[in-house]
């Protein structure tokens, strides 16, 4: 299967220069390795082009964050598998070969996301993906080994082959003819759940999302905007909601919409308790947005073949504040 790392950059020369050897080294042997290069104005590409040039280089003119930069750079890549990943990942030897074998294996598995590690703490599960995603009923996502800001270590409970919701956009492989009939991501999400809602539709329309355990892979978190940066929060409610809006059923759209706009206000106040309120700030903005869209993105939903049978989970939220559930296990 012919297979294309897509590394989306930047500005981003420092994590080049850490990361893409790791890349290099553990890949070649099986795909061909690209950059697609954001209008970048750091020396990032010619670093690329002296130290790795057989990496080839794909340039944007315009910084249209994740979305739109893998959208423009994959019109003239050509292969049967994307792999599409951060530039702040360490891959590990022999990451490829358990995704291949599954999607060889199993035809009607569009997209694969491996084990996420945290390149900080490498017996814990990162953010990002950790061991797979999920959303609950009110549309808020979740991973296995991690719920919320509770990351839970590693210790093999996760090695295996899964069926989940969304794969991390921070290493997120996708066979190109899928993402290709999908549209590719959504370019009003800009950047952060643009892939929740990509698996979304995928499954719309019969397709299989997947865990591989048994490829492994270092992830950094934040190299582009912290935790801390009101931006991320910003783009996380909006595009949570948004997510939500576009793609729950009919039947159950109003109880989550009016429950979301109710839990993001109790996020809202949280914030405030917290004396951090340009984070209350980031998700009044966010509304704000979704106000902007909504009628947009209802347009969205009638092209949309709801095939996909909702999973009706309890709230996270309730669990994991109020009963205090931490870990996937827990989760009923």
């Amino acid at each position: 299967m012919k297979t294309a790392i897509v590394i989306l950059n930047w500005n981003g020369k420092k994590l080049l220069e850490q990361f893409l050897p790791s890349i290099v080294n553990f890949s070649s042997e099986l795909a061909e390795i690209y950059v697609a290069d954001n209008a970048s104005t750091d020396s990032s590409l010619a670093y690329i082009k002296e130290y790795f040039p057989l990496v080839q280089i794909v340039e944007n003119t315009t910084n249209g964050g994740y979305a739109k930069g893998y959208n423009d750079a994959l019109k003239s890549i050509d292969a049967d598998i994307y792999c599409l990943i951060n530039s702040d990942i360490e891959v590990t030897q022999n990451w490829i070969s358990p995704i291949l074998e599954v999607f060889k294996k199993e035809k009607n598995t569009a997209i694969i996301q491996p084990k996420i590690l945290d390149f900080k703490a490498k017996d814990t599960f990162e953010y990002a993906g950790a061991g797979g995603g999920f959303i609950d009923l009110y549309g808020y996502p979740y991973c296995r080994g991690r719920v919320f800001n509770h990351l839970e270590q590693d210790t093999k409970q996760f090695n295996d082959v899964a069926e989940i919701f969304w794969a991390s956009g921070a290493c997120f492989f996708i066979r190109s003819k899928v993402y290709h009939q999908l549209n590719g991501f959504d370019e009003d999400y800009f950047a952060h759940q643009e892939e929740v809602d990509l698996c979304w539709r995928a499954q719309n329309e019969g397709f299989d999302v997947k865990y591989v355990g048994g490829a492994t892979v270092y992830h950094v978190g934040g190299a582009t905007l912290q935790e801390t940066n009101p931006q991320k929060t910003f783009l996380n409610f909006r595009n949570s909601l948004l997510n939500v809006i576009k793609n729950v059923p009919k039947q159950w759209f109003l109880l989550v919409v009016f429950s979301r706009l109710l839990l993001d206000g109790i996020a809202g106040i949280k914030f405030l308790v917290e004396l951090r309120p340009i984070h209350t700030w980031a998700i009044i903005k966010a509304h704000l947005s979704v106000y902007r869209n909504f009628y947009k993105f209802l347009q969205k939903r009638k092209n949309l073949q709801k095939k996909y049978e909702y999973n009706l989970h309890t709230s996270v939220v309730w669990q994991y504040f109020v009963l205090g559930r931490k870990k996937f296990k827990n989760l009923r």
